[in-house]
């Protein structure tokens, strides 16, 4: 029970200022030697379940994707047994975690913002910049930055949740009330590798409503992960409600999503995983407690269409930095662009001269603009995608790939004359972006291509000065991507300003960082207290006439 007497207001949440680690400045010194640091350690990184540090012996290796031969850390995988130990340890911790005043869990994560924007923050910046190949922008913007507003945003969107009480009409002798109840059951959460901040989130917007969690993090993330784990208990989350259990994602979600107790599920991955789990919780109902919350944020094949009326220089801007910014492997990145025949040349010549511009090797070094993606498996999908460019369309810059050393793809440009080819079909998630050119009288027609071309519906943009013309795209792709962007590139969204996610095959649209997700993770519960009973069974009505 809290100490506490009396209505708390969390802070008023702002979005953390990012750095620019321009030559010179203290925050780049200060990342250059923590870098300099974390690549000369090799980290040990147990399991941690109800609080407690579990070494399994069973020991997977984490590399640098931009020097794949360098080891940062040895990693313990989970048994079957492990994930049961953590699903006992979280309904442990449900019963006291569950019965804390919100505004106590909120200081939890408040706190964990704040120590993420000081103490922690090159840490995390540097796990993710080596363990996943992220320039140091693009890990500001999302390990850090991303992740501090997810934090201090959440806290306030509960706060205004937990305040939506229904009405107690004067004279109607009653209080109604809403009891927003954590789950009943434990909540797993599956992160990606591509977004610290996604991993940061998943578990912890469960765990501040009430809900405790078992978070299996994606192995090729696991330094950053491990390094939010321990901001979180410095920041004094108790041991259980968050059970870190790394390990072969379908032997931990085959005890996972069998047990009794599954309460939700917070995910984001492929599509094709998540289709499959959805499919697995469909068929064990019988099982469960209550239904399962089922929330995923998955795969995007992003378009940017753009009207004769567009800029050609912020067209291709949008192109090249939401095409290979993070080496494409954003679930947002921009793939598929639909480009008038006005336009063309212009567009592409000013594309192809950025492209050209672009470094590619380590991250840190802070010449280069993109690193390497994630792994081998990753390195030789994209690379068959370039090799089919090169079957069936042109390839206007680009199309080189090498991995001796690291997994370096070049940022490619494609064009192709077939709009419902494979490039422009399906995920890539790498930085292959395929054009396609139309007449410029096909406007209207080239919207519905658009609509129907791909089954995903996460991001995309248009680009024109017409009004008309933006409205007209609006209204025809109202449903093909959930952050929809008019002369941006499609990505970069900012928890509080866009929330994100997707609909059809992207997802199901329950939009991180804002309060539309954290009303998945809680159950209402009606009260009303009448405050002078009825003593008298009978009714005005039954009066004699």
């Amino acid at each position: 029970m809290s100490i506490f007497a009396g209505v708390r207001h969390v802070p008023t949440p702002i979005n953390e200022p990012i750095r620019s680690y321009a030559p010179g400045s203290p925050e780049r010194r200060a990342i250059k030697a923590r870098l300099a640091a974390m690549a000369a350690e090799r980290a040990d990184i147990p399991l941690i379940i109800g609080g407690e540090e579990i070494r399994t012996g069973d020991i997977r290796h984490a590399v640098m994707p931009h020097d794949h031969r360098h080891v940062l850390a040895d990693w313990h995988r989970a048994s079957p047994a492990h994930v049961t130990q953590a699903i006992d340890a979280a309904r442990v911790a449900h019963r006291e975690w569950s019965r804390w005043s919100w505004e106590d869990r909120a200081g939890v994560f408040l706190r964990a913002a704040e120590l993420l924007a000081t103490t922690h923050r090159d840490t995390v910046n540097a796990a993710t910049m080596l363990g996943q190949s992220k320039t140091v922008h693009q890990a500001e913007i999302d390990a850090a930055a991303e992740l501090i507003d997810f934090w201090r945003f959440n806290p306030h969107y509960a706060q205004e949740l937990y305040g939506e009480q229904p009405i107690s009409p004067a004279g109607s002798g009653a209080w109604n009330q809403l009891d927003y109840r954590p789950l009943e059951g434990f909540v797993y959460a599956v992160t990606p590798f591509n977004f610290t901040s996604i991993a940061g989130n998943l578990p912890t917007a469960p765990a501040m409503m009430g809900n405790t969690v078992v978070w299996k993090p994606a192995g090729t993330a696991i330094l950053s992960a491990y390094y939010l784990m321990r901001v979180l208990e410095a920041a004094g989350l108790p041991p259980g409600v968050i059970n870190f259990v790394a390990g072969d994602a379908a032997a931990i979600s085959d005890v996972t999503l069998a047990h009794h107790d599954l309460a939700g599920v917070h995910f984001t991955g492929s599509t094709g995983v998540f289709n499959t789990m959805w499919q697995t919780i469909g068929t064990s109902m019988s099982r469960y407690r209550s239904y399962p919350r089922i929330v995923g944020e998955t795969g995007g094949k992003d378009f940017i269409v753009a009207h004769a009326s567009a800029d050609p220089q912020a067209l291709a801007v949008a192109i090249v930095r939401g095409g290979f910014e993070y080496q494409g492997q954003k679930c947002s990145a921009a793939s598929r662009v639909y480009i008038p025949t006005s336009l063309w040349t212009e567009t592409r010549d000013r594309a192809v001269a950025m492209m050209r511009e672009i470094g590619v090797g380590d991250v840190t070094d802070f010449r280069n603009f993109m690193g390497a993606v994630i792994d081998q498996r990753a390195f030789t999908k994209i690379s068959g995608y370039q090799a089919e460019a090169k079957r069936t369309g042109t390839v206007i810059q680009g199309g080189g790939a090498r991995g001796d050393t690291g997994y370096f793809i070049e940022p490619t440009l494609v064009q192709t004359n077939d709009p419902g080819a494979r490039l422009m079909c399906e995920e890539i998630f790498g930085p292959v972006v395929t054009a396609y050119v139309y007449p410029d009288a096909r406007w209207s027609e080239i919207l519905g291509v658009i609509d129907g071309t791909s089954p995903y519906a996460l991001t995309g943009a248009v680009f024109a000065r017409e009004r008309g013309a933006v409205d007209e795209a609006a209204t025809a792709l109202r449903h093909a991507a959930g952050n929809f962007y008019i002369n941006d590139k499609p990505t970069g969204a900012v928890v509080g300003q866009q929330p994100f996610g997707g609909g059809r095959a992207s997802g199901t649209n329950d939009k991180a960082g804002s309060k539309l997700n954290l009303t998945r993770w809680v159950s209402a519960r009606s009260v009303k207290e009448t405050l002078v009973p009825a003593l008298d069974h009978r009714y005005p009505f039954l009066g004699e006439q």
